[in-house]
């Protein structure tokens, strides 16, 4: 069995991602990078209100590029890297696999498979237990966590059979 040097963590919102990372990195060892600790750190202080949706991806994308050459300096020192970056669409996907395979890395998609309903309810409670419960300094309100929702591509049959995946279904 091949020892993947990327983890790519995908599931929509309040699927575990995070919770799920953090156990595997703990596991292999691993260093674990997490889309919403780094725009908390780095941007939401200066985030514009209401929240702007252009606004925000342009900082995800950003961010995204900086752990990808983070993530391949750590591989080539064969240390793994957990990617918790959600991975909400097909081409976000191929894109970071087809970046992996060109630098030659062994990759692992774990895809957190849970129903809308439960995964509305956790974002209720960690709405609730308030800001210690979450790395957003906000709520998310049910038309962000649907907006989200709408766009977000479930890994189809051809993603899932196609190479070294994790599926796991709650």
């Amino acid at each position: 069995m091949p020892r993947h040097l990327i983890h790519l963590i995908c599931g929509s919102t309040g699927a575990g991602k995070t919770t799920y990372a953090r156990r595997l990195a703990d596991e292999l060892g691993a260093i674990r990078f997490s889309i919403d600790e780094w725009m908390s750190a780095l941007f939401w202080m200066d985030a514009p209100q209401p929240i702007d949706a252009s606004w925000s991806m342009e900082r995800v994308e950003r961010c995204n590029s900086q752990i990808w050459e983070t993530a391949v300096a750590l591989a080539r020192r064969n240390v793994p890297s957990v990617l918790d970056l959600g991975f909400p669409t097909r081409e976000q996907r191929r894109y970071f696999l087809s970046l992996a395979a060109k630098e030659g890395l062994s990759t692992q998609l774990h895809f957190l498979d849970v129903p809308a309903d439960e995964r509305w309810r956790r974002v209720n409670r960690r709405n609730q237990a308030g800001a210690a419960a979450s790395q957003l300094p906000f709520q998310v309100t049910r038309e962000m966590f649907d907006f989200v929702e709408s766009l977000f591509e479930t890994p189809g049959e051809e993603e899932l059979g196609a190479g070294d995946v994790v599926h796991i279904a709650d």
